[in-house]
């Protein structure tokens, strides 16, 4: 059952780490859209066809997906704050060889290591806020921490195309693993701030849990003891051995194809189509982020006004409505209000499914999200993959309406069976009471 939200009470730790792994959320989600008005220019660089020239997305993506089997254990064991760094320290380096890259292989290979050290980051800080926020606020956290991961991607959408028309893309790798190291390191010096913390905490009588954060010794650790959880194995098969965690998985790997898959062709049907510069088309794409940015800024409202499934379902009906003005604009400018609008939709809706994926497994709550993450980036990569194949066989309005149409289907059955589920939990309650 999804409570009413209530007012989010943070202690000043919390927000201290909380404002750091927005931080690195930010530098990862723009890393990650950081080629889609890239690709035009990569292209002519490395004379290569568009579906050769994905990859360097979908590379980035697959990697992503299949690092999640990595770093949920390992967050569970070590600690989130801890995992999130060493994985920011290893996006730096990648950065820093994908700017040098000699060749579309070594480009593509680059940025498949930059998946797999972004991996780490976002799905790594939803399972922090899981063990630190009650589920009452949980939602809230997440909608203002989705924030700065939607700026990231909008910095990251428009940056891109940005030093591709100016300085050169080479550049704009430069500034990612810059701005990598620089959240890497100011996240290492507060966990070993944390770490002298946990040291006088135990000399006083307190305990502490994995990421530092100093507790009584009646309350629970935020995260608990890796020997208090089952096998890894047994923990992923308890989660899928769940009919609604299936589902949840299903829904988000069909998100992720159809809506990252499409919206990452934006910039290049805007410069084949309507001759729009790449820093221009980069920018049109941040639209998308200002959608998301909207609703991370008037989640808590809507969420105590209408409560998840509705919100939900609403977010559904707003990313069709968006994505059918990107299939029959008969103008560029009409991308900018679709693909806002997309985005606020789409991350309504996505922003109900990570509610979800935090109550996956409650014992292993890092493996649950990275089930999640792992699908929701598989999707991703099937879906730029069959994109890019669909963008050069059918017009680009056909290929948006189908997505609009998958989505309207998919989404508003999730939001259904979300209402379906709340409901029986509440009768549930009441009967037992």
């Amino acid at each position: 059952m999804h409570n009413a939200p209530t007012p989010v009470e943070e202690h000043p730790l919390q927000a201290r780490l909380l404002i750091l792994l927005a931080a690195a959320g930010f530098t990862s989600m723009a890393s990650m859209r950081l080629c889609d008005a890239m690709l035009p220019a990569l292209s002519q660089t490395f004379s290569s066809d568009p579906g050769a020239t994905a990859q360097v997305i979908s590379g980035f993506a697959l990697a992503y997906g299949v690092m999640q089997l990595v770093y949920g254990p390992l967050g569970d064991r070590f600690g989130r704050t801890r995992i999130v760094a060493l994985a920011l320290l290893l996006c730096a380096a990648a950065a820093a060889t994908a700017a040098a890259s000699s060749s579309l292989p070594a480009l593509i290979a680059a940025r498949v290591a930059m998946g797999m050290g972004a991996a780490g980051v976002i799905p790594t800080a939803l399972a922090w806020i899981g063990d630190t926020f009650p589920l009452t606020q949980r939602q809230e956290v997440l909608a203002r921490y989705t924030g700065a991961t939607v700026l990231g991607m909008m910095t990251g959408a428009w940056c891109g195309g940005l030093f591709a028309q100016t300085l050169g893309w080479r550049w704009a790798f430069v500034a990612v693993a810059l701005l990598f190291g620089a959240v890497s390191l100011t996240l290492w010096r507060t966990i070993q701030t944390q770490a002298r913390t946990q040291a006088e905490a135990a000399s006083q009588g307190l305990s502490s849990d994995a990421d530092g954060l100093a507790t009584t010794s009646a309350s629970p650790p935020n995260n608990p003891p890796d020997a208090n959880r089952p096998p890894y194995a047994q923990q992923v098969k308890d989660v899928l051995s769940q009919p609604w965690s299936r589902l949840v998985l299903a829904v988000v790997a069909i998100e992720g194809a159809c809506v990252f898959g499409v919206t990452a062709f934006v910039p290049s049907v805007l410069h084949a189509s309507f001759d729009v510069p790449l820093a221009q088309a980069g920018a049109v794409l941040a639209a998308f982020g200002v959608g998301g940015l909207v609703f991370s800024r008037t989640a808590a409202r809507m969420l105590r006004r209408w409560g998840p499934p509705r919100v939900a379902a609403g977010g559904v009906v707003t990313l069709t409505v968006g994505l059918g003005t990107l299939a029959v604009m008969p103008h560029w400018a009409f991308s900018v209000p679709g693909c806002g609008i997309a985005g606020l939709g789409f991350y309504a809706l996505h922003n109900a499914l990570q509610l979800n994926a935090t109550q996956l497994s409650s014992r292993a709550r890092g493996t649950g999200i990275s089930l999640f993450a792992c699908a929701l980036f598989f999707g991703q990569s099937a879906g730029v993959a069959l994109a890019a194949w669909a963008f050069t066989q059918f017009p680009p309005g056909l290929c948006f309406a189908v997505t609009a149409g998958v989505m309207l289907v998919v989404g508003l059955g999730f939001a259904w069976r979300m209402a379906v589920r709340d409901r029986a939990a509440a009768a549930t309650a009441v009967a037992s009471a």
